[in-house]
């Protein structure tokens, strides 16, 4: 009797799985196939849900009418910049609020929460405004200080957990062998948060390649544009050309997953270390 209901539970559980699989993936395999149609089976009554005619015409037009490899190239600069700036700020400040307790320290970790609750755009104004006085606006320079400054916060209270997940014997012992407090942080404690580091990493990262409002706004000159922007594009006052839009999606989403393959481990291991921490 135990052994049916067990076997029950476990098909329900696979029933439930599948079906979520179904609905996550759908969007992506539409979004495929959309941009392997031609233009006029887009709309085609009744539905396809398999193209009659495989073109990659989508594809040729995205990069005939757009300097997409130049929006590719922006955005690989952009987002890996303001990543790799975010992860060794927060590394470095996370590392302080996890092993030093001052007077602050709570208010700190306070006001990061906070920015976390809180729209961003309602603090734009006056980063524009700081923006332009330092001659930053319509610059790539200018879009990594915002994502600089968007990331550091949420990248601490990420890195602090598994700061505290480390034991503080670790750098204590290395210290005693006579490394500095910077020496043991950079050549114990860092290689063991590895997997922390890596998914922080990429989190960072994924969202600089996503962010859309901020940089439509900074970003003016078609040679500096990102991704998200140059899809924007892709939408017109009466029109949207959905075969390019799907194409120019495919085509974006191709880095981060081999992003995310290549660090699938890491990840992993990352976000079950971070759980793990009471």
């Amino acid at each position: 009797m135990r052994g049916k209901a067990y076997a029950a539970e476990r098909a329900v559980r696979l029933l439930v799985m599948a079906v979520y699989l179904v609905v996550m993936v759908f969007p992506l395999y539409w979004m495929l196939i959309t941009s392997l149609k031609p233009q006029k089976d887009i709309f085609s009554l009744p539905i396809y849900y398999w193209p009659k005619t495989f073109t990659l015409a989508n594809y040729e037009n995205i990069f005939k009418i757009t300097k997409f490899h130049v929006y590719i190239f922006n955005s690989v600069i952009v987002s890996l910049s303001a990543a790799v700036i975010v992860l060794a700020v927060a590394t470095l400040s996370s590392y302080v609020l996890a092993r030093h307790k001052f007077r602050g320290s709570g208010q700190i970790m306070f006001f990061f929460f906070l920015t976390q609750v809180i729209p961003a755009f309602i603090g734009f104004a006056p980063l524009y405004l700081m923006l332009s006085k330092m001659n930053l606006v319509n610059t790539t320079q200018g879009l990594i200080l915002i994502y600089t400054v968007m990331g550091i916060p949420f990248s601490t209270i990420m890195l602090k957990g598994f700061f505290q997940r480390v034991p503080s014997s670790l750098e204590e012992a290395a210290q005693i062998d006579g490394c500095s407090r910077l020496g043991a942080l950079i050549r114990v404690i860092l290689p063991v948060m590895l997997p922390g580091l890596s998914a922080t990493f990429i989190f960072s990262f994924v969202q600089n390649w996503n962010e859309l409002f901020f940089s439509v706004i900074v970003i003016n000159s078609e040679h500096l544009k990102t991704i998200p922007v140059a899809m924007n594009s892709f939408i017109t006052k009466f029109d949207v050309d959905w075969g390019s839009m799907s194409a120019a999606t495919v085509l974006s989403v191709i880095p981060t997953m081999i992003l995310f393959a290549l660090c699938q481990r890491l990840i992993v291991q990352g976000l079950t270390q971070g759980a793990e921490k009471g």
